[in-house]
Parts: structure tokens; C-alpha cells; sequence
């Protein structure tokens, strides 16, 4: 049965997220399903704390969670600039050309193993393509970011969550039907 009030702001990802009972990874708890919808109601850090339509609430790392977009703007109004995933996409490819520049020259016998690590050493590239949609992987930021051809949004990190600054008040987030 769904809490009175309850209006989704985030969905789970779509492989499910582990969660905890606390912003402390030493009290795990039961996993959240993949494509959840969930209500983030408050931040520390890294993690987020969410509520479920049953009323049941867990913390998980708020970075995972995919954000339900917003209603789209009135005809009438201003169009959002968003991140243009243009120049990802270049360093992406520019990237991918360079590692098989390199295997290339290992296959052709130009670079031995240990010329072909050192020339390919600390590269990293991630591009994964679905009809209209991108997820690419933004070393400069160590995060992969999505794109639906015009939008670019974060997606996921490498970092694990981060404890809050203790001289921060934890930010909550309410909604039109209250907290």
C-alpha cells in the first residue's frame, strides 16, 4: 500500500543498490530492487536517505539513485541549457583512436609488451551505445555520465560515498506534498 503523499523524485538503478540503516556501511540492510521508485528526503555527503511507497526507508549511496525528471517546461518557456555531451564524445574517441594506434603497432611488432603497457598505461575509456541513448565514461571525472543526444547527466562514480561534514546540517529535500 503506498504512503499517502508519496511522490517518487528518484528510481533505483536498474541492477538494484545495496542499502543501509544508517549512512554507516557496517549496518547493511535488505537491497533495494532495480527501477525502485523511491523519495529522497535528505543528504549527507554521498548518502542519501530514501523513502519507499510502502514507508519503509533505507540510506544507499545518493549518487546511484536516477533522478525522475521534472515535469518538461510550458511551451511558453525558456529551454534549459544542459551539458553538451559533444566534447566527452571527442575525448572518447580521440582515446579509443589512441588504444588502437597502440595495438596496432603491438600486433605489426612496432611495440613489445612491456612498450605497449607503458603506452597504454592509466588510459581508460567507456562507451556504450543504445539506439538513442549514451553512457560514456568521463575519465577526466572518473564518473560515467548519460546522454540522449542533446542531455548530459551523471550517472554514476568511482568514489564510494563520503562521510557528511560534521558543521554541515544534513540537507533535505522536500516536495510539494511535504517532507
Amino acid at each position: 500500500m503506498a504512503t499517502p503523499g508519496f511522490r517518487p523524485t528518484h528510481v533505483v538503478p536498474q541492477h538494484g543498490m545495496p542499502a543501509w540503516e544508517a549512512p554507516d556501511p557496517a549496518r547493511p540492510t535488505v537491497a533495494l530492487d532495480p527501477l525502485l521508485p523511491v523519495q529522497l528526503v535528505e543528504r549527507r555527503g554521498d548518502w542519501g536517505h530514501v523513502r519507499c511507497a510502502n514507508g519503509w526507508s533505507a540510506w544507499v549511496d545518493g549518487r546511484f539513485l536516477v533522478a525522475v525528471p521534472p515535469d518538461p517546461p510550458a511551451a511558453d518557456g525558456p529551454l534549459a541549457r544542459t551539458a553538451d555531451p559533444r566534447p566527452l564524445l571527442a575525448r572518447a574517441e580521440q582515446a579509443l583512436g589512441d588504444y588502437r594506434a597502440a595495438v596496432e603497432a603491438l600486433a605489426s611488432g612496432g611495440l613489445d609488451g612491456e612498450a605497449f603497457q607503458a603506452r597504454t598505461r592509466g588510459r581508460r575509456v567507456g562507451v556504450v551505445v543504445d539506439g538513442e541513448s549514451v553512457w560514456l565514461y568521463d575519465a577526466q571525472h572518473g564518473r560515467w555520465v548519460y546522454a540522449d543526444g542533446t542531455r548530459l547527466s551523471t550517472f554514476a562514480t568511482d568514489e564510494a560515498p563520503r562521510a557528511a561534514v560534521a558543521d554541515h546540517a544534513a540537507t533535505q529535500v522536500v516536495t510539494p506534498d511535504g517532507p
